[in-house]
């Protein structure tokens, strides 16, 4: 019996990092969820990237699991936002109806932390003359 997803959450300065790099099942969504959710407890972190670059699909449970951490980690005083979800992605998200309501996303890394960093008030850095 799995007691954690194996995912890792890493954490830099008030925010948490998680980034999946495989299609997962349901089991290891739900277990994603609980290690994700007492990370922010056992670290009072502000905010949470989820990447999901990696993932070819997202079903619906998975979605909706993404969707129900939010606002979770919301109750928890944290904002989570998904980053880099493929076109390919998005559209079957739109195509079977799942809109994700209350859930921020950002293109990349960058442009989600510096997503974190405006919600906490916190000086972002302008990236694009780099």
């Amino acid at each position: 019996m799995l007691q954690s997803s194996a995912i890792p959450i890493l954490k830099i300065g008030d925010f948490l990092l998680v980034s999946i790099q495989y299609d997962i099942h349901d089991k290891i969504a739900e277990l994603l969820q609980q290690d994700i959710l007492k990370r922010i407890s056992e670290t009072q972190a502000k905010g949470v990237l989820v990447d999901i670059s990696a993932l070819e699909t997202v079903d619906s449970f998975i979605a909706r699991s993404l969707a129900d951490t939010a606002a979770m980690a919301s109750i928890l005083d944290a904002e989570l936002i998904i980053v880099g979800m493929s076109p390919t992605v998005a559209t079957t998200l739109t195509e079977l109806g799942l809109t994700m309501a209350g859930v921020r996303a950002a293109v990349n890394l960058d442009e989600g932390y510096d997503l974190l960093k405006a919600s906490l008030g916190q000086r972002v850095v302008d990236r694009r003359n780099r």
